[in-house]
């Protein structure tokens, strides 16, 4: 047991380590207040012009999974808040409005590409979708660690799953309410989030499971808080967020 628990720390070290030191690079660079335009399995050839603008400005493309964001940043907008934009691809042309003034420092609006209508804010049950997503694959992982550490009672695996539904529940709500499409500290509330995560646990875990010592239990606590912050980091990168 001692021996797993060595090779499960020293793992998770250095899989920190390594994927930590490349999201550093960006800390010094924040989002200029932006208009998106999100587009579900938008095509790839898709292009977004902005016409009402003089300068006819294309939007910036980013896809992640079955997302594209078409974001405008502040040097596109114009004076009187009214937004006309041509969507076009290799099957189809059309043109839609925005009409009413942007009143956030990241706006953004979902395009249906079948009706061609945009409208404010994200498609319907997109947090749900993404938080259920998220707390799927953290728990998976975290289960796995459970199960390596020896956990096999009824009692223990029923404290794990209600502890950790609810702690990485918030969490993962808390980093989809705070969060914009083009967020770029997104990785600093997750640390910040897994800090508070990783004190609940080590204070209730020893508390509710009698299975094994306490001090099993906190070192326990502390690697799956570790690789739930790394599979966290992981999904950010390949989800939306």
């Amino acid at each position: 047991m001692k021996k797993i628990c060595k090779r499960l720390i020293l793992a998770v070290l250095l899989c920190t380590f390594m994927i930590l030191i490349p999201i550093s690079t960006y800390a010094n660079s924040a989002e200029p207040p932006s208009l998106i335009i999100l587009i579900n399995n938008p095509p790839d050839n898709l292009s977004i012009v902005m016409i009402s603008n003089e300068n006819k400005p294309i939007a910036k493309v980013r896809r992640v999974a079955w997302e594209g964001y078409y974001v405008f940043y502040l040097s596109d907008m114009q004076v009187n808040g009214e937004y006309k934009f041509k969507v076009t691809s290799d099957d189809e042309s059309f043109e839609c409005t925005i009409d009413e003034p942007l009143g956030r420092y990241n706006e953004v609006f979902t395009l249906d590409m079948f009706t061609h209508e945009l409208t404010p804010g994200e498609y319907p049950f997109r947090s749900i979708l993404l938080v259920t997503i998220r707390l799927l694959f953290t728990l998976l992982i975290e289960g796995i660690v459970f199960w390596l550490f020896g956990f096999r009672r009824k009692r223990s695996w029923i404290v794990f799953l209600v502890i950790n539904l609810i702690t990485q529940g918030i969490l993962n709500i808390w980093l989809n309410s705070e969060s914009s499409l083009m967020q770029s500290y997104l990785i600093i509330n997750l640390v910040f989030g897994e800090f508070f995560v990783f004190l609940s646990e080590m204070i209730v875990l020893p508390i509710l499971i009698k299975e094994h010592k306490k001090k099993v239990i906190i070192i326990f606590a502390f690697v799956t808080n570790v690789i739930s912050l790394i599979v966290g980091g992981y999904l950010i990168s390949l989800l939306p967020v």
